[in-house]
């Protein structure tokens, strides 16, 4: 009986999530028995537990500046309900919010949808929750960051767009905002970890953060750090090119924990040290475990030993200085080892065993060759497959392979800086290929972590938020549903009256720009004799 229950509460939610991420819910006009966000003659109240997570206290802040943006009218931020309030948001998590366990032990909210679960949240409208409140707006999430996404759901539903800032999208004003009085929304990520990776940023990136910041400190990664939450994500490998993110503001780890962020590093930084700092701070030595071990354990010790209270995946592994193979040949018992070591220092560091400490091994390059000539690293740790720097998925599991408790994960490139040539200038990503090479992903059952090498995050945006947001739901944008999605981003970053033809100008840019690109343009790639393909190409351009 209890199995049976189970089942029908799994299918009800999930067809709740389906239905849900069709419709939006905010009314202009006053509707039967609507939820009053804005009008002329008043404004919810914003409330938050002041003992909740700074990550739930910092989205409550968020949700009250996004409705200043689009109403002009600023909510009061309130920590106590003794007071009567008409209209009131409630935002909490479940495990530290004393409203949100009395609303669940008052029966007053049924939480079976999300509880226990990672990064789920709920949104629904509540009728007289307690004395003195005779309608409440109640966001609650399963944990810290699952909360923060039902709040930045409920922000770009008023419509904020999570480029609002990075993209200067402009904030439709509403002089009202009504919630429908029967919302009810619950969902959750099917991606564990979901992030982007800043590389390749100079000259681009660097010269901006240094002209407008000082540097890729704290107040430039706040920026990022909300980014992330905006789009659903909760991972960062931050910008490494002469950077070190703990080392160059000690407030950026302060921060990102602050956030929610899952933060990495790259696949050649284990344990925590950015590349650069082994410049900084190896003291001339050899990046050589062979020779040099000593000095690289005490270099991880301390990297391990900066993050161990923060939300983090640690690398391990090792590939030669300035991310070159380590070896000419694959060395697999030298890798083995200094993997065998790293778990050791993780143990030792923490005090528990490293299986507790989420960590990945990038299958990455020549890396690869280590793992197809039969190495192998401790269950726990998540196998980062990797695509062949241009989009193409070089490696998935056997479909019969026996279940790891670590998972699989993929390292996807947008942007790449190597050999044969680079391609890091203008958005040549289209994303019914990214469809096509993350849903064979996650048919295969790499469902741990996803993370895009997006450059310089400008000009990815359109990309950036395919690769998030499917990671969040496959379920929901499946092929046929691609072009909608299309449509979608266009009007909610520039506007309903022309989202049509800009569609078609996402679409079509995108794909001729992946025919060939920009950088790889040369007086050979298209005949000037043949089937008329250089005419042809110009001329899909021109009509563009």
């Amino acid at each position: 009986m209890q199995k049976n229950i189970y089942t029908f509460l799994f299918y009800f939610f999930a067809i709740i999530k389906i239905v849900s991420q069709t419709l939006n819910p905010i009314l202009e006009k006053n509707g039967t028995d609507a939820f009053v966000m804005a009008n002329a003659s008043a404004i919810a109240s914003i409330y938050v537990d002041e003992n909740d997570f700074n990550t739930v206290r910092k989205s409550a802040e968020w949700l009250q500046h996004d409705i200043e943006l689009v109403s002009e009218k600023k909510p009061n931020l309130i920590n106590s309900l003794d007071a009567p309030q008409k209209f009131v948001i409630i935002i909490g998590s479940l495990t530290q919010s004393k409203i949100i366990k009395k609303l669940v032990g008052d029966k007053k909210i049924i939480i079976a949808g999300i509880a226990n679960q990672w990064e789920a949240y709920q949104i629904q409208i509540v009728n007289k929750p307690m004395k003195g409140i005779e309608k409440a707006l109640v966001i609650v999430g399963s944990d810290r960051r699952g909360t923060a996404f039902g709040v930045f759901d409920l922000c770009q539903m008023i419509g904020v767009s999570p480029w609002y800032w990075w993209a200067d999208v402009p904030v439709k004003k509403k002089k009202e905002i009504y919630v429908k009085g029967n919302f009810f929304k619950t969902d959750k990520p099917s991606v564990k970890y979901r992030g982007i990776f800043i590389n390749d940023e100079a000259p681009a990136l660097s010269g901006w953060t240094k002209e407008k910041f000082g540097g890729f400190n704290a107040k430039f990664y706040e920026h990022v750090f909300e980014l992330i939450l905006r789009l659903k994500g909760n991972y960062l490998w931050p910008a490494m090119w002469g950077n070190a993110f703990y080392d160059d503001d000690v407030q950026n780890g302060i921060l990102a924990d602050e956030y929610g962020i899952v933060m990495g590093t790259s696949h050649h930084e284990p344990l925590g040290r950015a590349h650069d700092e082994w410049r900084r701070y190896g003291k001339g030595g050899k990046w050589n475990y062979a020779t040099n071990d000593s000095s690289l354990r005490n270099f991880w010790t301390q990297g391990v030993e900066r993050v161990k209270n923060y939300d983090k995946i640690l690398s391990v592994g090792m590939r030669g200085d300035g991310d070159e193979p380590m070896t000419r040949e694959t060395a697999t018992a030298l890798l083995e080892h200094i993997v065998k070591d790293q778990r050791k220092i993780i143990n030792d560091v923490t005090g528990k065993p490293a299986a507790e400490t989420p960590q990945l091994w990038a299958l990455y390059k020549e890396v690869q060759d280590y793992y197809d000539k039969g190495m192998r690293v401790d269950d726990d740790i998540t196998l980062l497959l990797c695509d062949d720097n241009w989009g193409n998925i070089r490696k998935l599991p056997s479909l019969d392979a026996p279940k790891r408790v670590g998972g699989y994960g993929i390292y996807y490139h947008y942007d790449y800086v190597g050999g044969p040539r680079n391609y890091k200038w203008l958005n040549t990503n289209n994303i019914n290929r990214v469809w096509e090479q993350m849903h064979l992903a996650y048919n295969f059952d790499v469902k741990n972590i996803w993370i895009v090498n997006v450059g310089d995050i400008k000009p990815m945006e359109y990309p950036i938020s395919f690769f998030l947001d499917y990671a969040w739901s496959p379920e929901t944008w499946t092929l046929e549903k691609l072009p909608a999605y299309s449509k979608l981003w266009a009007e909610q970053n520039f506007g309903a009256p022309y989202s049509n033809e800009i569609t078609e100008f996402l679409e079509k840019y995108s794909k001729f720009n992946a025919h060939c690109k920009p950088e790889l343009l040369s007086p050979e790639t298209y005949s000037l004799e043949n089937y008329n393909e250089f005419e042809t190409v110009v001329n899909d351009y021109k009509n563009l």
